[in-house]
C-alpha cells in the first residue's frame, strides 16, 4: 500500500519502526530488519523517534534515516531525557545544546517537530518552566526548529501554562490517554496529537468510526489557515495495532 502526497499538512505515523510484533502484522514476511524504515516510511507520512530520548546518535545516523526515506517524509524527534528529567529545568542548557548539536540538522527538510517529554511526576512551576523555554534554540544551522511540549502532570491544566508556551512559540501535545492530561491549544498553528488508547481487541487499535472522527478533526484544523499542520501518532496502548491504525487514518483522509 502506497501513500498519496496530496496532503502534506496532515502527517500520520507511529512511534519508531523496530517492534517485533510488527514483523508479523505490518512488515512483509521475510523483510530484512535493515529494510524496515524503508518500508514503514512508504506506508506512513511521519515517525516519532523515541530512541533519541534514551540515546545519543551521531550525525551519520540522521543522514542514514534521511537517505532511506522518501522526499515527503518527516521525522519527529523526542529530545534526550537528560534535558527534561530533572528537578530544576533551568539547569538544562548543556543537555539541550548537546541534543540539538548532535547532528539532527542532517535530516534537512525531513526534520519535523522536537518533542520535549516531561516526567509524569514533574508539576508545573511557572518560573522554572519559563527558564527552560528560554533555553530552547530557535534554529539549528539554517533550519527553524519547532518545539512541542509533552507535559504529563495534571498541574499543567493551569491558566498560565498555554500563554507561557505560546510566548516562546511552543506547541503542547494533545494526548488521548487515560493517564495524562489532554491539553488543547486552539490558537497554535501546529496540532500534535498522540493517540494512546489503542486496544488489542480492535484490528486498527481505535475503531474505524473513532478514526474517522480524528480525520474530520484534522481536516477542520488545517482548513482554518494555510499555515496549519497536524501530526497524529498512534503510540503506546496496544502498540502492535499502531501501524494498522495509522494506515486506516491515512486511508480515511484519502
Amino acid at each position: 500500500m502506497g501513500i498519496r502526497e496530496n496532503n502534506t499538512r496532515i502527517r500520520v505515523g507511529v512511534g519508531g519502526w523496530t517492534f517485533e510484533p510488527w514483523r508479523s502484522n505490518f512488515y512483509p514476511k521475510g523483510l530484512a530488519h535493515s529494510k524496515e524504515l524503508h518500508y514503514a516510511s512508504r506506508q506512513l507520512t511521519a515517525i516519532e523517534v523515541n530512541a533519541t530520548y534514551y540515546s545519543t546518535f551521531k550525525p551519520a545516523a540522521f543522514a542514514k534515516w534521511r537517505d532511506e526515506t522518501p522526499g515527503n517524509f518527516v521525522f519527529s524527534l523526542k529530545a534526550n531525557r537528560f534535558a527534561t528529567n530533572r528537578r530544576v529545568l533551568a539547569g538544562a542548557g548543556e543537555s539541550i545544546e548537546r541534543f540539538v548539536g548532535s547532528g539532527i540538522s542532517e535530516l534537512g527538510d525531513k526534520l519535523g517537530p522536537i518533542v520535549w517529554q516531561f516526567m509524569p511526576t514533574k508539576p508545573f512551576d511557572a518560573p522554572d518552566f519559563e527558564a527552560f523555554l528560554k533555553l530552547l534554540p530557535h534554529h539549528v544551522g539554517d533550519r527553524k526548529l519547532r518545539h512541542v511540549l509533552d507535559v504529563r502532570h495534571d498541574s499543567f491544566n493551569d491558566p498560565q501554562f498555554l500563554p507561557l508556551a505560546r510566548r516562546f512559540g511552543c506547541t503542547v501535545v494533545h494526548t488521548d490517554s487515560e493517564k495524562f492530561p489532554a491539553i488543547a491549544d486552539a490558537q497554535s498553528d501546529l496540532a500534535y496529537i498522540r493517540l494512546m488508547r489503542s486496544t488489542s481487541q480492535c484490528p486498527t487499535g481505535y475503531p474505524p468510526s473513532e478514526i474517522a472522527k480524528w480525520a474530520e478533526g484534522a481536516r477542520a484544523w488545517t482548513a482554518k489557515g494555510p499555515s496549519r499542520e497536524v501530526f497524529v501518532f498512534f503510540i503506546n496502548g496496544a502498540k502492535e495495532r499502531a501501524p494498522a491504525g495509522a494506515c486506516e487514518l491515512i486511508h480515511t483522509l484519502g
